[in-house]
Parts: structure tokens; C-alpha cells; sequence
């Protein structure tokens, strides 16, 4: 029983050190620091973007807007007027996008989409950019060039994230430029037992799938191309091999199943001396 004891009060040692009260100073924002506990800011170098055009691919979901002077012609082209697209983008918003998919314009197999009386154009391979030059000409057969806009942008940025998230799934951010880290924070962060500096990146291109090893705890990533994620990409984060042997997510959880452990086999030696 002494073991027992000894064994209890340790336990209880340990509680008290891993459970003690965090103090105001660490939680209180704005206080009025009577003594300097260090550089106000503290800021690493600034780090280039790399970022690289995309590229129009198959089943991508484009918005082009065409809109003229003439009321007759935005009708037979297709034009929404400025409170029909603020509704819409509400509802996109609200929808995870789900807008574009039914009022954009899917590119089909053979890299073209079929827009009001102009008929089906080839963006295929295209950026944004160069897919609004040849929309433009197209319009330009109808309508003078001084009287007539397209915009041509892509619906939202969609993406997956399977494996460790907290909140795994498809979603989709209405925004030109998603960061990776943004991405993972709109899919509930990595939980404790993602391997954060193996997170596999599945990229599509237009001559097929590549996939990408990325290192999150490399700040590196800040200046790669990979920082910057694109339409259909998809994340998955492996688990480390603490979750296969079944232990703690954290140290607190781990010494909790220790204590019990210890605990379960002393009872049971303790039952079979006293019998």
C-alpha cells in the first residue's frame, strides 16, 4: 500500500504542475507594461510572391460578363444588370458558390464554352486575361468596340481538403487569391496529429495530376509557388504514427493515459497480493 501512496501523491504532484492557472499578464491584450519584456515588433524579411498565371482547364467554372450600351443586345447576349449581380453574388456566398455553377459558363471536353449569340469559343489553356481578348473580338462582330465591356474571371477558387482537418470536405472561397494557409483555415485548421511538414498537394494541370510534398513549417513556403493555391487543387494531410499506436494527441492526454495504465495494473497487483 505504501507504493500505492507514493504513487497517488506523485499523480497528484503532476496535476497540480500540468493544471496551474495561466496568470492575467499572458491573457490581458493593451496592458500598460511598466517594464520592457522585449521588442515591441518583431518582423522577419519580407518574402516575394511567386505566383504563376492559371490556366483554363476542363469542368472549370468561368463568370463572363458582357455588357453593352444597347438594352436589346445585353438581353440577347446574356447580360446581367448590376442588382441582379450583387443577388447573385449574395447567394453565391451563402451557397459556397454553388451561383456560378448555375449562371457561369462550364468549359466542356473540347476546351469551349457556348455564350448567347455569339456561339461556342475555345478558352482552353487560356488565362483570364487572354480568354477576355478573345471573347472581346467575338462581340466586337455585334457591337462597336467603344460600346461594349467583358469581364472574364473565374467562379471562386474551389478546392478539397481530406485527411487530418478538423473539418474535412469540398469547399469553395469566392476570391481571386487563396493562400494555402487560408484554405486549411477555412477547412477548421490540421488537428494535433497532422504531419504539417508532409501535407500533400494534388495539383491539376492541363496535361494531367501532379502531386506535391509541402513542408507548412518551412516559412520558405511564403516565397514558392505553392503558397498560392489554384482551382481544384487538393490537400491531404497524413497522420503521424502516434495516432496509429493509439497514444495521447497531447502531452496532458498522454500522461492521462499513462496515470490510468499505471493505475488499472497496480490495482490489479494489489488485488492478487491480498488473495
Amino acid at each position: 500500500m505504501s507504493f500505492l501512496k507514493k504513487y497517488f501523491a506523485l499523480l497528484g504532484f503532476s496535476a497540480v504542475f500540468l493544471f496551474s492557472c495561466v496568470p492575467n499578464k499572458k491573457l490581458v491584450y493593451m496592458q500598460e507594461m511598466l517594464e520592457s519584456t522585449g521588442p515591441l515588433v518583431e518582423s522577419s524579411q519580407k518574402y516575394p510572391y511567386l505566383r504563376e498565371d492559371y490556366l483554363l482547364q476542363i469542368n472549370d467554372i468561368v463568370e463572363i460578363n458582357i455588357f453593352t450600351t444597347d438594352p436589346q443586345m445585353n438581353e440577347l447576349l446574356g447580360s446581367v444588370n448590376a442588382s441582379q449581380q450583387g443577388m447573385n453574388q449574395m447567394a453565391g456566398g451563402q451557397g459556397a458558390g454553388d451561383i456560378f455553377f448555375m449562371n457561369g459558363y462550364s468549359i466542356d471536353d473540347n476546351g469551349e464554352v457556348e455564350l448567347p449569340l455569339i456561339g461556342k469559343v475555345k478558352i482552353i489553356g487560356l488565362t483570364t486575361e487572354e480568354a477576355k481578348l478573345i471573347v472581346e473580338k467575338e462581340v466586337g462582330r455585334y457591337v462597336n468596340k467603344s460600346e461594349y465591356f467583358v469581364r472574364v474571371r473565374l467562379g471562386g477558387i474551389r478546392f478539397s481538403a481530406l485527411g487530418e482537418f478538423n473539418r474535412s470536405g469540398k469547399f469553395t472561397l469566392l476570391q481571386n487569391r487563396v493562400t494555402i494557409f487560408e484554405a486549411i483555415a477555412f477547412a477548421g485548421d490540421l488537428n494535433r496529429v497532422a504531419k504539417r511538414d508532409q501535407v500533400l498537394l494534388l495539383r491539376q494541370y492541363p496535361d494531367g495530376t501532379q502531386i506535391h510534398k509541402i513542408n507548412l513549417l518551412d516559412r520558405s513556403l511564403l516565397n514558392s509557388e505553392f503558397y498560392w493555391l489554384k482551382p481544384n487543387d487538393l490537400i491531404y494531410a497524413e497522420p503521424m504514427k502516434v495516432r496509429a499506436i493509439g497514444a495521447g494527441n497531447t502531452f496532458v492526454e498522454t500522461i492521462t493515459l499513462i496515470s490510468t495504465s499505471i493505475t488499472a495494473i497496480a490495482l490489479v497487483l494489489t488485488f492478487i497480493r491480498n488473495n
